[in-house]
């Protein structure tokens, strides 16, 4: 960067392509519709000798133009020079030891200066809504997911963005897509497989099953994958009142009503299944977040599934292209941390 030369967001605006943009918009139309000047020239001009041409049509002199960009003399004329030689006319005629504007130079000027204008209105409104209050955010999350990752990434966005009010809700996945449709919601972490109607996706996944065992079964020590067809036959295990185990895809119609059958429990969600299994002795089938903190707070191992089993995992919000520059942040970090789950 150049000492005394404002480097922000209105520099990387003409870097970034807005300068051909608003060519488009601010230059008299007589200039770009010309036949005997090329596009080319136009595009060759770059924002330093632009920059140069301004400062100099400002201040009146080629050395006082210098001076305010940091320049050196030879500099800014090299710049000039090579702005006249792409547009195909001169901009400045010589007048004893100083200059003056041609006449085309000073239309070109007037072309110049509102291109600038229109920039530096660009960067006012970027850092306008950069700096503005961030409002509240609302998310609705399964109970299953609310004490397991989801906080860590609701935390990430709480110390990134003090400007931003968050909202939680633990609700299950039907409640959460009516308020998503509702626009109750901003967005929702939800499970279930999908179709989601009337709700857009910003992210999905799937995460394995796996068994529950408490320490004591015989089970426990075996490390070894379990066939779910074979222990449907001999175990007891805690059933979800109507979530599991009917809607886990894979299960054949046999399994499924053999594990209801031997059910004596039914849980509302995976984490409270978890502890059952460790209190009364019963196995349970729990997605893997579920399964990595009922083993981490002990009395229970978690065994692979020789079936497939997939628990599908979603981000919805009632339209993404609605949806706050923080709701698209927060759905982001989520999805980074489902994705480093699955590695």
């Amino acid at each position: 960067n150049r000492p005394g030369v404002k480097r922000g967001r209105s520099t990387s605006l003409w870097a970034s392509g807005a300068f051909n943009t608003c060519l488009l918009f601010f230059f008299p139309k007589r200039f770009i519709d010309t036949p005997t000047r090329s596009w080319n020239k136009w595009w060759a001009m770059n924002f330093r000798q632009l920059e140069a041409f301004r400062a100099t049509m400002r201040s009146g002199s080629i050395t006082r133009a210098a001076a305010s960009l940091n320049l050196s003399q030879p500099t800014v004329s090299r710049l000039i020079k090579d702005l006249e030689a792409q547009i195909g006319f001169a901009l400045f005629i010589k007048m004893g030891r100083g200059i003056r504007p041609t006449a085309e130079g000073q239309k070109f000027y007037k072309g110049v200066d509102a291109t600038f204008m229109g920039l530096d209105r660009l960067d006012d409104l970027a850092k306008t809504l950069e700096s503005s209050s961030g409002g509240t955010l609302s998310l609705g999350v399964i109970p299953s997911l609310a004490t397991i990752e989801i906080p860590s990434a609701i935390n990430t966005l709480y110390q990134a963005r003090p400007d931003v009010k968050l909202q939680i809700y633990l609700r299950n996945t039907p409640a959460i897509i009516e308020a998503i449709q509702l626009q109750q919601l901003d967005l929702g972490v939800i499970s279930r497989q999908p179709p989601y109607n009337g709700v857009e996706i910003l992210y999905q996944t799937t995460l394995p099953y796996v068994c529950l065992v408490p320490e004591e079964h015989a089970l426990a020590s075996s490390q070894t994958e379990v066939n779910l067809n074979d222990l449907a036959q001999t175990e007891t295990f805690i059933t979800f009142g109507g979530i599991f185990p009917e809607q886990i895809a894979g299960l054949d119609a046999a399994t499924i009503a053999h594990l209801k059958q031997r059910s004596r429990l039914s849980a509302a969600n995976m984490p409270m299944a978890a502890a059952l299994a460790k209190e009364t002795g019963a196995l349970a089938i729990v997605d893997v977040l579920s399964a990595g903190v009922a083993v981490g707070t002990g009395g229970v191992t978690s065994l692979p599934l020789v079936q497939n089993l997939e628990y599908h995992l979603a981000v919805v919000a009632h339209n993404a292209g609605s949806l706050s520059r923080h709701g698209q942040e927060l759905a982001g970090i989520i999805a980074k941390r489902f994705d480093r789950i699955r590695r």
